[in-house]
């Protein structure tokens, strides 16, 4: 499987780069952040290490790029950076990032997220490809979501958490299992991340009290499509 890390220090690149091919990665390197679609459509990796922090061009910005391209938007990417306060890492995921790590950190702890964001994504390739609740449909080929067959924009972690809800129609999922199964295990505890994202969906799918199907908050646990 091929990494591709664009980060701005020459000595982490070359630490990652040697500790991922160890591991039995194909990897990629880059200090130019400014050529990082290219090198994705050129180098088709199967996951992006990208460092938050860098000169010209934030992650950040990079990262919205990739999710708002055809070409590049279900690309798991993991944040490097030093930022540690919590509305940072909510502003990453709220992005697209599908996980965060924190400067400095383990080539231990790295290789187990990056594992972790690997084994979620081919679970998800394996799972039905439409769900229907009611007037919502979800292709997870076309990555595309319709309300009464007018399409929804959803950021990719919108249409995961969605598709989870879809699946597991009429069961509570807790807050703590929503966020181990759509943004990794470091994220336990850290709920408005869940909450945020549901009122991004209840609103973008126009669900309220009167709709024939939607979200209920089952308070104290989590949430339940209906």
């Amino acid at each position: 499987m091929k990494i591709l890390v664009i980060d701005d220090e020459e000595h982490i690149l070359e630490l990652l780069k040697f500790n991922l091919e160890l591991s039995g990665f194909d990897v990629y390197v880059s200090t130019d952040a400014s050529q990082t679609q290219d090198l994705i459509k050129n180098q088709n990796p199967d996951l992006l290490l990208l460092d938050w922090m860098l000169p010209k061009i934030s992650g950040i910005d990079i990262l919205k790029k990739i999710r708002s391209d055809e070409a590049t938007y279900d690309l798991p990417v993991i944040m490097l950076t030093a930022k540690n306060m919590e509305d940072d890492k909510i502003q990453g995921l709220n992005v697209g990032a599908d996980d965060y790590i924190t400067k400095p950190f383990s080539i231990k702890e790295l290789m187990a997220r990056i594992n972790t964001v690997l084994r979620r994504y081919r679970l998800s390739d394996k799972s039905q490809t439409i769900i229907e609740v009611g007037n919502i449909v979800l292709n997870t080929d076309q990555h595309k979501v319709t309300v009464d067959s007018e399409d929804i924009d959803l950021t990719r972690k919108e249409f995961e958490l969605l598709k989870l809800l879809m699946e597991n129609r009429g069961k509570v999922l807790k807050r703590d299992y929503l966020l181990e199964k759509i943004w990794g295990y470091e994220f336990y505890g850290e709920t408005r991340t869940v909450d945020v994202h549901i009122r991004h969906l209840r609103k973008k799918l126009g669900l309220d009290e009167n709709s024939e199907n939607g979200i209920d908050t089952i308070r104290g646990l989590g949430y339940k499509m209906i």
